[in-house]
């Protein structure tokens, strides 16, 4: 069947309150990449989208067969088919996975004024908004993230959709898949095709997790635990196999709506030493006192949202996204260096703004 991709549909949204290129580049999903001509590809609720951002609105499209963009259903009746274009809101569809009903603009000013740290490093990473993902996808995703980098987990969990989801459909010679089933996952043979796949031991984890999720209530299980409190849900998720704190957490931030959870990786770690909890500087591990210390700063330093302020400080620290910054801003490098520089100050000042938000 041909595929065609729909007329662009526009949301209005400026790039302060998200910016494509880093909230989906930025290790939260898998499963987004970035065209030749600067659309972002990827799946999202069992249909593929196409996506572009300007200064004022989100530009996007989704992919369908030729016959449905056409309205060409002849063994659907009228009614019918006005039934189903209706009942696919695509619109709401993005504003529920980047959480548009929450002004990140406004959550950037309150950031900046409890931390000159960050007020200095948001000029540079605007718009970084969590994704409200599917839990499913998020779990097993950050189960293949353990020790591993960006582009070896896209590829596992790339791995993962061919192996164990549904081709959706092909388009521009790519086939896209939805992401596994729990039940899929939790099939005995899974753990020995996944390491013949190059999962090594996170092959273990997926399948023993997927199949106590499984014998806990399923998906079910895994949606309730948006509506518990935050320690439930972490608590509850470091029951399954392969899910340590970390991972809990970013399972707790990214897709179950517990957004003053702090993941606590080497990246946070050597920010929170260098800028934040400097008595810590020497410290080589994070161990368990370590980890809730680091959390515990941050959110008390950022408050509920404290999951989202550590994301934009997380997003700066990453490789990538500081080439694309050298890149698109190669004038500003002096400034920056100025501002390394002055990071010892900026300690100063951090501690008696923490301090006085306590009050």
């Amino acid at each position: 069947m041909m595929m065609a991709a729909t007329a662009i549909m526009k949301i209005p949204c400026k790039i302060v309150e998200l910016s494509l290129d880093i909230s989906l580049n930025c290790g939260q999903s898998f499963r987004w990449k970035k065209s030749l001509n600067g659309e972002w590809m990827g799946v999202l609720g069992g249909y593929v989208w196409l996506m572009t951002q300007d200064e004022s609105c989100i530009n996007y499209r989704v992919v369908k067969p030729c016959a449905v963009i056409k309205n060409e259903l002849p063994l659907i009746p009228a009614t019918k088919k006005k039934e189903l274009k209706e009942c696919i809101d695509y619109e709401q569809i993005l504003k529920d996975y980047f959480q548009l009903d929450i002004d990140l603009e406004s959550l950037y000013r309150q950031w900046s004024l409890a931390d000159a740290n960050f007020n200095q490093v948001a000029k540079n990473y605007v718009g970084v908004r969590m994704l409200r993902q599917d839990p499913v996808e998020n779990l097993f995703a950050f189960i293949c993230s353990s020790n591993n980098n960006i582009q070896r987990i896209t590829g596992m969990v790339e791995k993962l959709c061919e192996n164990y989801g549904n081709h959706l459909l092909t388009y521009e010679n790519v086939a896209y898949y939805s992401f596994p089933s729990i039940e899929s996952l939790a099939n005995d043979k899974v753990e020995s095709k996944l390491r013949i796949l190059g999962f090594g031991y996170r092959a273990k984890f997926i399948q023993q997790s997927a199949a106590q999720i499984v014998k806990n209530g399923g998906r079910d299980w895994l949606m309730n635990l948006r509506k518990v409190s935050y320690p439930e849900a972490k608590t509850a998720l470091m029951t399954l196999p392969g899910i340590g704190a970390k991972v809990a957490d970013c399972i707790c931030l990214m897709s179950l709506n517990h957004s003053v959870a702090i993941p606590v990786d080497t990246h946070v770690f050597q920010i929170a030493k260098a800028s934040y909890v400097p008595h810590l500087s020497q410290t080589k591990t994070v161990t368990d006192k370590v980890y809730k210390e680091i959390s515990a700063h941050f959110q008390c330093l950022f408050g509920a949202y404290a999951g989202w302020a550590h994301s934009v400080l997380f997003s700066a620290d990453l490789r990538h996204l500081k080439a694309d910054l050298s890149q698109q801003q190669p004038k500003k490098r002096n400034r920056d260096k100025s501002v390394t520089k002055e990071k010892p100050k900026l300690d100063e000042i951090c501690r008696p703004l923490q301090r006085k938000k306590k009050k």
